[in-house]
């Protein structure tokens, strides 16, 4: 994809996997939130993501599908990873469920802990981008595997 940086690209070529990366992305919005979540990744239970609907309005490839490939990068905006998205659902945040954080394995792992750091974080976004954060909001639901490098 022309929107990718350069280093995204050889990062991908070097991994050795087919196709060609969706998008280059961190999780979180400081380059501190960026390595905690990549750890999570790396190393522990990451396995989903949730971000406003919003964000895909403008994207010519339109909402994450199942199979789509991302390299993911860490605070430094070094990539770091390769994941594959392996389900999606859009829904309003409200509808967000336990089963759901558990599986962002951020925090305690709860839906109260994930409900609090989300909109936190669709705060500061939504001041930072003048909307209003509002539990009605659509969000992308997102889950995905690790694909590079291998764990095991």
């Amino acid at each position: 994809m022309s929107n990718l940086p350069p280093e995204a690209l050889a990062f991908f070529a070097q991994t050795g996997l087919p196709g060609t990366p969706r998008g280059y992305d961190g999780f979180g919005d400081s380059p501190e939130l960026m390595d905690e979540l990549l750890e999570l990744v790396l190393h522990g239970p990451k396995r989903a993501t949730c971000a406003l609907a919003r964000w895909y309005e403008n994207d010519p490839d339109g909402l994450p599908k199942p199979g789509d490939l991302w390299v993911i990068h860490d605070g430094a905006k070094r990539p770091r990873a390769v994941i594959r998205t392996t389900s999606v659902e859009v829904k309003p945040v409200r509808e967000a469920d336990a089963q759901f954080a558990w599986d962002e394995g951020e925090g305690d792992r709860s839906f109260d802990w994930w409900l609090d750091a989300h909109e936190a974080y669709w705060r500061r976004e939504a001041a930072r981008h003048g909307f209003t954060y509002s539990r009605d909001l659509d969000a992308v639901f997102e889950r995905f595997e690790l694909v590079w490098p291998v764990s095991g």
